[in-house]
């Protein structure tokens, strides 16, 4: 259907993801009485490049950690788990009132994390809409597994360059802090693209390694590999497990679990959400080249 902004919008039921084959998403999204839902909002131009840029945002609207369930204190905040789905949807109401040349799909794998009699539990095996197998070894790594089922998607729906941003990790807090986003890539032009137009939008960032070694932290003897790669290095661990879906497709992953809320006030920002990524991503696109 289409928008009142000139955007094309469609929702895939839990239905139409089952027969996909998305196990990975509806894994997640099977203790909760919601059911899930992935959200694909397209903008195109009247002439566009032949550049197709997939913007992939987790949409987790209430975290509990499942049955590997998180500490009572600040779950509170866990609503804001869907920061980054909510910054693509933000991102796209202004890049189809901004019209660049480059067409933008966004995909927003929107689901409750909760504890329930259906719940997934640790130990159990799901498959991929990419076909590879995972071990759920911790469900509170739960942001991952939802989206590397659309990614996937996004390559099948002809993106040919990536970028994802997502609450994923506590690693990444506790290696940046508040302050910048934790970057992560497989392509240095691509990661040139988002760091220009971050640091024209005034939202810091900062280079992560995914060197190769790291990947041995996924190695798992039941799956293709674990959610999880243990406490050492967990913001590099979770992303190469996204990395792992993306292929040589030019790809970007934004941790901004410490930068997508305020715990206290700002001069120039309220106590709460951020809406961080939001003005990088539309100057992305409209800087698109």
């Amino acid at each position: 259907m289409s928008s009142e902004f000139g955007l094309e919008c469609e929702v895939l039921d839990q239905d139409r993801m089952r027969q996909l084959g998305m196990g990975a998403l509806l894994g997640v999204a099977q203790g909760s009485a919601e059911p899930p839902a992935l959200i694909i909002v397209r903008y195109a131009p009247a002439s566009a490049s032949k550049d197709h840029l997939g913007l992939v945002g987790k949409g987790v609207t209430f975290d509990t950690g499942g049955v590997s369930i998180k500490p009572a204190d600040g779950m509170e905040k866990m609503k804001y788990d869907m920061a980054g789905g909510a910054a693509m949807l933000g991102a796209m109401r202004a890049i189809a009132q901004l019209k660049p040349a480059v067409r933008v799909t966004a995909l927003i794998p929107a689901v409750e994390n909760m504890v329930g009699s259906r719940a997934q539990r640790p130990g159990d095996i799901v498959t991929s809409l990419a076909g590879k197998t995972i071990e759920v070894l911790n469900t509170d790594a739960e942001g991952r597994l939802i989206l590397v089922d659309a990614l996937t998607y996004a390559q099948r729906l002809g993106c040919t360059h990536l970028v994802d941003a997502a609450t994923l990790t506590g690693a990444i807090v506790v290696a940046l802090g508040t302050v910048n986003i934790g970057v992560f890539t497989n392509n240095d032009a691509m990661l040139g693209k988002v760091m220009a137009a971050g640091k024209a939008e005034a939202e810091k960032m900062w280079q992560m390694p995914l060197d190769d070694e790291y990947k041995e932290l996924l190695k798992n003897s039941f799956a293709d590999l674990g959610n999880i790669g243990g406490r050492a290095g967990g913001s590099i661990s979770a992303a190469w497990f996204l990395r792992e879906f993306v292929g040589d497709t030019p790809w970007v992953h934004l941790d901004i679990a410490g930068t997508a809320w305020n715990d206290d006030a700002k001069p120039s920002m309220a106590k709460g959400p951020t809406g961080v990524g939001v003005r990088s991503f539309v100057r992305l696109a409209s800087d698109w080249k």
